[in-house]
């Protein structure tokens, strides 16, 4: 498992890290190198029109699939996503040499969003129909159906049903400090956190920066400053522990020095694991909005939240990865939620999902120096592989 991660770790690799993003050519050539190996390990290779490459056992029974995605942020780290997919084919393959139970694996298309967040899972869960996501566009304006065309080194466009699979489970770094900082080496993840976000604008007036009295000006960049203080004060009366919020983009007009900003779009993103938190975020924010721009005299435009619920993983799975690890992580694991948004989500709407967390050395990812220790690696795969093989007997 170690040598293939370190392989992958090869195509695309920059300083410590990887770039390789979805249908890049360093993209194409990891996907064409993972057909190889899971053709070496005995697997039969299905990539579908989006480019989520399968690696399914012989014969047609029911089996748990186990992977994640190989694609990477424009600058990334070598494990986010990689470390997944390596081992679901590690146990697919290792499950087929000892005649265990049918495993399958799978790496999913485009899950850091270069044209569509979770684009290949959402697509093969229903989530998102292949015509809407081809429209979707990369920020050079690349269409995903033009770049999905390129498939030299990919067999011919093969589709897979959910119905062949009877769970799904993703192992991945946490991309956290939670685990590092506590000195555990295991987390069972039992919920992913929804997510909402929002572009927002305040319009003030432009004008000259030198001769307008501070009394008189409507601008809009002090709009944006009163509401993160506004928020950040609010939001922190309701929050708990994993809850999140970022005012992540920020574009100001004109952006001259000695012009009095007329407009600034931006975005405001919050996350919790628990809907109605949600629900009172949301409110929080559009009244800390309005009276930011009413205290101002600024107008506020909203152009619609985009809304990801949050995702419960199914308790009998979370149950064996708990017992998988109590027994090869004693007193070394945690139960505990996803913070960051995985395939995992998507593929909860067709079949039981659940994850596993190893630590981030440093709580650090997307990130060229994204590291985790390779024992970390190693008792994160045996303590799937041992989950596997216990569910795996039951179906």
């Amino acid at each position: 498992m170690l040598a293939d991660l370190d392989a992958l770790r090869g195509i695309g690799a920059v300083e410590t890290g990887v770039v390789r993003p979805a249908y890049s050519e360093t993209d194409r050539l990891a996907r064409a190198w993972l057909v190889e190996r899971m053709e070496a390990a005995g697997l039969a290779v299905c990539v579908d029109a989006i480019g989520n490459v399968f690696g399914l056992p012989p014969g047609e029974d029911k089996c748990i699939l186990v992977g994640s995605h190989s694609d990477t942020q424009p600058e990334g780290g070598w494990l986010d996503g990689a470390y997944g997919v390596i081992v679901g084919l590690e146990i697919a393959r290792a499950s087929l040499e000892r005649g265990g139970p049918p495993v399958a694996c799978v790496s999913f298309q485009d899950e850091e969003g270069r044209f569509s967040s979770l684009a290949g899972s959402r697509v093969w869960a229903g989530l998102m129909s292949q015509d809407e996501a081809d429209e979707s566009r990369d920020v050079t304006g690349l269409r995903l159906g033009q770049a999905r065309l390129e498939r030299e080194g990919l067999p011919a466009s093969r589709e897979v049903s959910p119905d062949r699979f009877s769970a799904f489970l993703e192992i991945h770094i946490e991309q956290g400090p939670i685990l590092d900082t506590t000195g555990e080496r295991i987390g069972v993840v039992e919920n992913i956190v929804g997510i909402r976000t929002e572009k927002m604008s305040f319009l003030g007036e432009q004008n000259h920066a030198g001769t307008t009295p501070m009394h008189l000006r409507r601008d809009a960049f002090q709009g944006l400053n009163r509401f993160v203080s506004l928020i950040n004060e609010r939001l922190a009366e309701v929050a708990a522990p994993a809850t999140v919020w970022t005012v992540g983009h920020v574009d100001l007009h004109p952006n001259a020095n000695s012009i009095v900003p007329g407009r600034v779009d931006f975005t405001i993103q919050w996350r919790d694991a628990d809907t109605a938190r949600l629900d009172r975020m949301t409110e929080i924010i559009y009244a800390a909005a309005g009276e930011a721009a009413s205290d101002l005299g600024l107008e506020w435009e909203r152009f619609g939240c985009d809304l990801i619920a949050p995702t419960r993983s199914d308790a009998a799975l979370v149950e064996a990865l708990a017992a998988a690890a109590a027994q090869l992580a004693p007193g070394k694991w945690r139960r505990m939620p996803s913070g960051a948004l995985h395939d995992s989500a998507c593929v909860s709407n067709v079949m039981p999902m659940a994850m596993l967390f190893v630590p981030s050395r440093g709580g650090i990812s997307h990130n060229f120096s994204e590291d985790t220790d390779r024992d970390d690696l190693a008792l994160g795969g045996e303590v799937l592989a041992m989950a596997v093989a216990r569910l795996g007997e039951r179906i």
